[in-house]
């Protein structure tokens, strides 16, 4: 059975790597702007992922969805602290919110199976 942890992230890497390497300067910035505004500041790197989380959710963005769960358990978010985050995401986005609660909880699911 494929790893789909895994080949998630193997594909953004390797297609961040291109975008990087098409040496395009806009691009280049966001990528940038986006790690810079992750990073440790006047909130914690776990609460920004969880907010990445929320937004990736309304905004309906699987692969987003799936960075910012990964890089929230990283960061020490547990369970209950994501199932959290993920229903206020259900409330301000609404019904059309919950396909990707479910991939959301799956993609989880498949994080923790990996902690052991």
């Amino acid at each position: 059975m494929p790893n789909q942890v895994n080949e998630f992230n193997a594909y953004r890497s390797r297609m961040n790597e291109k975008l990087l390497g098409s040496n395009n300067k806009l691009i280049k910035r966001i990528f940038n702007l986006d790690t810079n505004a992750f990073t440790e500041g006047a909130l914690d790197v776990k609460t920004k992922e969880l907010l990445g989380l929320v937004a990736s959710a309304v905004l309906r963005c699987d692969d987003c969805v799936k960075y910012h769960l990964e890089s929230a358990q990283q960061a020490g978010a547990n369970k209950e602290e994501v199932m959290e985050t993920l229903s206020i995401a259900t409330l301000v986005g609404g019904t059309i919110v919950i396909p990707h609660l479910r991939k959301a909880y799956e993609f989880w699911e498949l994080l923790e199976s990996q902690e052991g």
